[in-house]
């Protein structure tokens, strides 16, 4: 995997624009001005463009044409996804639904009094977990453990539109504060939330073959729940059609809890919802170093 740089691509004022937009003439204008932002990264994000073609043409197995009309559909549906979490915080929730598929496992794991780990990834909008929690758990038990992926910025005008997020987060830190923060959440029977398809440059890592190619992934969310026997669920809130989003919780049930199996199995759930949502994935840079 080529070094991620730990940022996620946007600016304010871009977020400014679509927040205007929404308010102003509604949804399906922001919709519409997107048809022209998703063709723009087509040729003035050329790294971000490479990587998703790969994705398609290398991983997928899609011819080039077809490959390269999906990376358009790809730039389109992130945007949109991004434009639903502005819409929903901002009083437009009930335009869409949301289906709970698995989430009994979620009270299955805390009835275990372990607390838990929930294993997600960069695809779908999982920034919506709050609305899943906030229907049928309590989301103060949500631990969402994180490095600075977003511009402070960006965060910070995000949160001053749709309000701060009630999920709390545990930040990686340098200092290593952050295993006492995830040690007392789990002593209290809560989530810890992690996106494990990346790994910060720090990091030690596991090297396992992913969509066909040798993927480095972090190796401290698979031994954190295999040393200490903490039940895993892999998570993901992925969007459908007409404004419809599904999320998925499926449980984690070993022979032998060893962390190279959790990564395993972690693994293949996840490229059985990336052959589904093949749009839904937002690893933009050069993932599976396609590019040497």
């Amino acid at each position: 995997m080529a070094n991620w740089k730990g940022q996620s691509r946007g600016t304010v004022l871009g977020l400014k624009i679509y927040v205007f937009i929404i308010k102003t003439f509604g949804l399906y204008a922001s919709y519409f001005v997107l048809l022209f932002v998703a063709l723009y990264f087509m040729f003035f994000a050329f790294n971000s463009t490479k990587s998703v073609y790969f994705l398609f043409r290398k991983h997928l197995g899609y011819s080039r044409s077809r490959a390269m009309l999906n990376v358009y559909k790809s730039y389109f549906t992130f945007g949109r996804i991004q434009l639903d979490r502005v819409a929903i915080a901002s009083g437009l929730k009930h335009k869409y639904t949301f289906e709970f598929d698995g989430i009994q496992h979620i009270q299955n794991l805390l009835k275990q009094k372990k607390g838990g780990i929930l294993l997600t990834a960069h695809i779908g909008n999982f920034n919506l977990a709050k609305h899943f929690f906030d229907k049928k758990h309590d989301h103060t038990i949500v631990n969402l453990v994180v490095t600075d992926l977003e511009h402070k910025e960006i965060k910070n005008y995000l949160e001053s539109v749709t309000g701060k997020s009630a999920i709390k987060l545990i930040v990686l830190k340098d200092d290593l504060s952050h295993i006492f923060k995830m040690n007392k959440a789990l002593q209290n029977n809560e989530l810890l939330v992690f996106a494990a398809d990346r790994y910060t440059e720090q990091a030690k890592t596991y090297t396992q073959n992913f969509m066909g190619k040798p993927v480095k992934f972090p190796q401290g969310p698979f031994k954190l729940a295999a040393r200490n026997n903490i039940p895993v669920l892999f998570v993901h809130i992925m969007r459908e059609q007409n404004f419809h989003y599904h999320f998925y919780a499926r449980p984690y049930n070993p022979e032998k809890n060893e962390a190279q199996n959790l990564l395993k199995a972690y693994i293949e759930n996840l490229e059985k919802m990336l052959k589904k949502y093949p749009h839904q994935w937002y690893n933009y840079y050069d993932y599976w170093n396609d590019f040497s």
